[in-house]
């Protein structure tokens, strides 16, 4: 007998399994329209559906599980193992369809590959199962929740695979095939059954209860987070397409989300990966990225099951918690299939701001000051450029024409004191290493950043093209900043900003000092002699690292210091924790937290042993200046910007500097 398989062997009548079938297609469709109806509301004209990077994301992440290796190996491999098990007993299923309905091939050699092809899917895909079970519910990693969907689905695909086995052994156990050792799982269970004799009337119900599980499951995909499976590789696919500014005149009506915000609600797995590297979280602030995503979810009636939020929960993670987000990436850093948490929370602060409800009552007076007066800061214009007069440094505004480097000094830098710091450290390098550079003078606009990230998006589009029309009628052509909040403005704001409003683009460089610095030192430009004997470690400011990737150039000027040890955190690059300060949070009430996250910070430099603690943006450094003092480690560490550290190894006069 040529190996083969009867598709309705001993079952009747058939016509049943048809209806059901269609049955249980059909809701499914129903469910997943339900979705991409949601999705169509949030594409906007111009949405960018295309590139090679998706392409490549959607098999790296999304077929080789690169980012969930990286991250978490027990939890990649066991992802792997579902995920290829399920895949391959799906593939299958298609081929053997086509062998019934189409063409014959799965007869011969083809079929015993075929049998232990899937043979070895429906294994992988028990043993990932069960040992996310294991995972969840015996070694309770802390990540993981256990509501009723996270339990129901995998026993109730355990139950599909098992019955499956089922059914191939007793059909085994009755034919007792030449080639039987091909089906090595059905085989072991078609050993059970030590008489062939009653198991032709076992074997349709074994094969209906199958049929049964099966397609009922497929029909739930659409009703529980199990819809991930579609719409993960969905997410992979948009995600670098994603557009990270839309004018404010094109929001959506559902809280100005977008179509990727509503992908990722859908793709989201509540694999609490975000939540281990959320520093609100962290620092026991009632916020987390991923109970957000729930809670901003919207659901449609359709949906009572796992993908819609209880009423009784919705105040749990309410409104006034998006205030909570830094913005600082560090969940989409971890996120395997690159959810931007950051970004759904701008559009519902958004929407906030529109209706002008559940905003900060300080961040209400700190966006009125910026609309007033050009900065977040105070109720004045006159301070902004005070400290630049007292140094001599050039204004363009005076010459009408900029001369060299255009240092974009920024709100915080040029009127928080502890900021100038960094300010007039930079400026005398500037001088020191005989570099043309100048200001904007007390006609510096706010770079928009803080209406950005509160979702004051009319607010920025103003500061924008205040900024460019200075830029422009000054003629800069290269700009250095102080903050990497406005370092992110200027480099991915502003380009999608003129892309959408249709404005030329802005033909500027961009570069944030630490990048300067490190071309100074290169060229040989600025050069240390003197050692200063001193223990370091760096600080990586979010904006600056995770958000655009500048890492190792604050970590080459360092270096270069003759005398320097450079020690790093624990959470250092990539994993860098947040010192609080972003996402508006530097405007806003303090919150109620134990410690807080610029204290955790701060106490996790200290434990490196470290002299110093250098950060390379002006928010994070008064965070962190203010951590060490409520934490009691003025006399043992000191916080110092980059700039200031590489002056004071240059030996620049500084009338402020301390002794360390």
């Amino acid at each position: 007998m040529i190996p083969s398989r009867p598709l309705f062997w001993h079952i009747e009548p058939v016509w049943l399994f048809y209806v059901m079938a269609a049955t249980a297609s059909a809701v499914f469709a129903y469910g997943t329209l339900r979705r991409l109806f949601v999705w169509a509301g949030g594409v906007r004209n111009g949405t960018p559906f295309f590139s090679r990077e998706s392409m490549k994301r959607v098999f790296l992440d999304g077929i080789l599980g690169r980012r969930m290796l990286k991250e978490d190996v027990a939890a990649g491999m066991m992802h792997l193992l579902i995920f290829w098990g399920f895949l391959g007993l799906f593939a299958g299923t298609l081929l053997l369809g086509i062998h019934d309905y189409l063409f014959r091939f799965l007869d011969g050699t083809v079929y015993l590959v075929y049998s232990i092809f899937l043979e070895t899917a429906g294994m992988m895909l028990l043993t990932g199962l069960f040992w996310a079970l294991v995972r969840r519910y015996v070694q309770r990693v802390p990540r993981l929740e256990r509501r009723a969907d996270d339990l129901i689905v995998p026993v109730w695909l355990v139950l599909v695979v098992l019955s499956g086995f089922l059914t191939e052994g007793v059909r085994l156990a009755i034919q007792q095939p030449s080639w039987e050792g091909w089906s090595f799982a059905g085989l072991r269970v078609a050993a059970l059954f030590p008489s062939s004799g009653s198991l032709v009337s076992f074997y349709p119900v074994s094969w209906w209860l199958h049929a049964i599980l099966s397609l009922a499951f497929i029909a739930s995909i659409p009703y529980f987070k199990l819809f991930h499976i579609l719409t993960a590789p969905v997410h992979l696919y948009v995600s670098p397409c994603r557009p990270v500014f839309i004018p404010a005149d094109e929001k959506g009506p559902e809280h100005h989300y977008l179509f990727h915000d509503f992908i990722a609600f859908d793709a989201c797995t509540r694999c609490g990966r975000c939540v281990e590297a959320c520093p609100a979280t962290g620092a026991g602030e009632p916020f987390s990225p991923r109970d957000f995503l729930r809670w901003a979810r919207p659901s449609p009636s359709v949906f009572p099951l796992a993908l819609s939020v209880p009423e009784g929960e919705r105040d749990s993670c309410g409104d006034s918690l998006m205030w909570h987000c830094t913005t600082c990436g560090a969940c989409l850093e971890v996120c395997p299939i690159y959810i931007s948490t950051p970004d759904a929370v701008r559009r519902a602060r958004a929407a906030a701001v529109e209706d002008g409800t559940q905003v900060p009552t300080l961040l209400v007076d700190t966006l009125e000051k910026l609309y007033k007066y050009n900065n977040p800061w105070e109720a004045s214009k006159k301070n902004r450029n005070r400290w630049a007069r007292e140094m001599g440094v050039t204004d363009f505004t005076k010459t009408k024409k900029a001369d060299g480097i255009c240092y974009f000094v920024g709100c915080t830098t040029s009127i928080e004191t502890r900021a100038q710091g960094l300010a007039r450290a930079f400026s005398r390098i500037l001088g020191h290493a005989g570099i043309p550079f100048g200001t904007l003078g007390k006609k510096e606009p706010c770079c928009g950043d803080i209406a950005f990230r509160a979702g004051e998006d009319g607010l920025f589009e103003e500061q924008a093209e205040a900024c460019l029309d200075l830029f422009s009628r000054y003629g800069v052509e290269e700009v250095v900043t102080s903050s990497p909040h406005c370092f992110h403005t200027f480099r991915n704001e502003y380009p999608a900003f003129c892309r959408l409003s249709g404005r030329p683009p802005t033909g500027i460089s961009v570069f944030h000092y630490t990048q300067i610095l490190e071309r100074l030192v290169k060229t040989g430009a600025i050069r240390f002699k003197k050692p200063l004997g001193l223990t370091v470690t760096y600080h990586d400011p979010c904006y600056l690292g995770r958000h655009n990737g500048v890492f190792d150039a604050p970590r080459e000027v360092i270096r270069s210091i003759p005398g320097v040890s450079l020690v790093e955190m624990l959470h250092h690059r990539e994993k860098s924790l947040c010192c609080g300060g972003g996402g508006g949070r530097m405007w806003q009430e303090e919150f109620d937290s134990d410690p807080k996250m610029s204290e955790v910070r701060i106490r996790e430099a200290a434990a490196t042993s470290a002299q110093v603690v250098i950060t390379a943006c002006p928010l994070c450094l008064i965070m962190l200046e203010d951590a060490r003092k409520t934490s009691g480690l003025e006399d043992s560490l000191r916080v110092m910007d980059l700039n200031e550290f590489v002056a004071m190894a240059l030996d620049l006069a500084d009338e402020n500097k301390e002794e360390i």
